[in-house]
């Protein structure tokens, strides 16, 4: 019997390292679901790690360092907030989302910084780079050498804004050490990251993060959706004078990744007073970085079951509505989560989709315009132009809207509802040539569905009169009885209905 005790241990042995073994091999697939990391802002302390530390698309919270990169220039004195950028043809030509400034247009280091962060705007994001580094490749040099300084060791980057390129490659575990070198070296200018909206000329974006304004205490960081790395969020909040930072990477839509970063926050400052209770997971630059390629979830973010298109902001219509409609099922309907109210008044239960889908805290946005920085009157007349400018260029997209087919309007409307003007005319543009780069038009198409909905929704409405005086009215109008008809008169007019450009824009893919 004693003989057989060193065998018995031996083979325990084996067993358990084969488990581990195992464990290992499957540790990348269980990356296929999402990526979690919570830890304190201070102390860079894991109070929660789930495949934290597996390579991921980072999309659009690639502009955290972007932003990280542009004011450490300018706290070193090699630009400031007022430098004057100018738009080239390359920025000019990003996929939305994007601002749609026509090469040429000069504006501030500040209003692109803002623009960028919130209405999460790619153009900017090159404008910006340009600025910094003289070019998109000088820009991501510097991005990688700051990414390697700061102990980033899973992220490379390729462009600044996290349209999919391939090598544009992080980790939530990075993300977090990224997070917490904003807070640490960039005090003075954390105000861009938790700026709830901004109104440019007559339009008004909130910010993509559905915890600004929500999630009481919240106060940065930035979104991000693709098609390969699903919805990611870089968050964090602040309560009784404890900050945490929240990664949620490959969530099933815009109000899930808030949901979870929002329940991975309420439960780091809920256990603030257990620390003792759990083991210690060390800290966020000490987590071992797993060697592995990054999941891609194209087919299930962006597959054929997906009944709309989807986007960075894809759930903006719920919580405008105040949270009526679909978001039980972005969540998978979680248990209740504690918020607590200000002061020492008692938590405030409630689910946290509810609280994300309902409507925003009251904030006045932040003015942003193109131009050098003005005050007073100067800003006003500035502010005025803008939106004279935005009102010119209306006439040609009702044009559009007019010379089609009824039907062939009521097709497109949520793609066309989520699209500022000039998003939309990139979408029409991206969809004439379908094979040319189609991951870079999926992800612009997507981050574009999200923004200003205020004025697609006033768009559309003038459209759908028209249409319906049309119908009603053909006895009376000789002049567009043909068209009904279907008479040789008519012929001319068909072709452009044929196009139907805006129809296009919503190929299954969409990201």
């Amino acid at each position: 019997m004693h003989a057989l005790r060193p065998l018995l241990r031996k083979s325990l042995f084996n067993l358990f390292a084969a488990s581990l073994a195992c464990a290992a091999l499957l540790a990348p697939r269980a990356a296929s679901a999402e990526a979690l990391l919570l830890i304190e802002a201070d102390s860079g302390k894991v109070l929660q790690a789930d495949n934290a530390t597996i390579p991921w698309y980072p999309a659009s919270v690639t502009k955290i360092m972007t932003a990280y990169v542009t004011l450490k220039a300018v706290k070193d004195g090699r630009l400031t907030l007022d430098t004057l950028l100018t738009v080239s043809p390359t920025a000019a030509s990003q996929s939305p989302s994007k601002m749609g400034f026509r090469p040429g247009t000069q504006l501030t280091v500040d209003n692109a910084l803002k623009m960028m962060m919130v209405k999460s705007a790619n153009d900017m994001a090159v404008v910006l780079a340009e600025g910094v580094g003289g070019s998109i490749d000088g820009f991501s040099a510097i991005m990688n050498d700051t990414a390697k300084k700061l102990g980033m060791t899973q992220t490379s980057y390729v462009n600044p804004n996290g349209l999919p390129a391939d090598g544009q490659i992080t980790s939530a575990r990075d993300l977090g050490i990224l997070a917490r070198a904003f807070l640490r070296d960039l005090p003075e200018y954390e105000y861009f990251v938790h700026i709830p909206a901004i109104r440019f000329g007559k339009r008004i974006t909130g910010n993509f993060n559905k915890l600004i304004g929500r999630y009481p205490g919240a106060d940065g960081f930035k979104t991000g959706f693709i098609c390969a790395s699903g919805y990611n969020l870089v968050a964090s909040a602040t309560r009784n004078g404890r900050r945490l930072i929240a990664v949620v990477l490959g969530a099933s839509s815009g109000t899930a990744r808030a949901v979870k970063a929002a329940q991975l926050l309420e439960r780091g400052f809920a256990q603030d007073n257990l620390t003792w209770l759990r083991p210690s997971l060390g800290t966020v630059d000490n987590l071992v970085p797993v060697d592995a390629s990054p999941p891609n979830l194209r087919d299930e973010m962006c597959g054929p079951h997906r009944k709309r298109p989807a986007s960075d902001d894809d759930d903006a219509l719920i919580a405008a509505n105040g949270g009526a409609t679909g978001s039980a099922s972005a969540t998978g309907g979680e248990a209740q989560v504690t918020f607590f109210t200000a002061g020492l008044q008692p938590p405030l239960m409630m689910k946290a989709s509810e609280l994300m889908a309902s409507a925003p805290a009251a904030a006045e946005p932040v003015l942003v315009y193109t131009g050098p920085t003005r005050t007073g009157t100067a800003l006003i007349a500035a502010v005025a132009a803008d939106a004279d400018q935005q009102a010119a260029s209306k006439p040609r997209g009702k044009k559009s809207r007019v010379a089609k087919k009824p039907d062939a309007a009521d097709k497109p409307k949520d793609g066309q509802k989520d699209g500022h003007k000039d998003a939309g005319k990139d979408t029409k543009t991206a969809a004439v040539k379908p094979d040319a780069k189609s991951e870079a038009k999926s992800e612009a198409k997507s981050s574009a569905k999200g923004d200003a909905k205020t004025d697609a929704k006033t768009a559309a409405k003038p459209a759908g009169s028209k249409h319906a005086a049309t119908k009603h009215d053909a006895a009376a109008k000789p002049a567009e009885k043909p068209a009904a008809g279907g008479d040789q008169a008519a012929k001319p007019a068909k072709p452009k209905a044929a196009t139907k450009p805006a129809a296009a824009a919503k190929p299954a893919n969409n990201s």
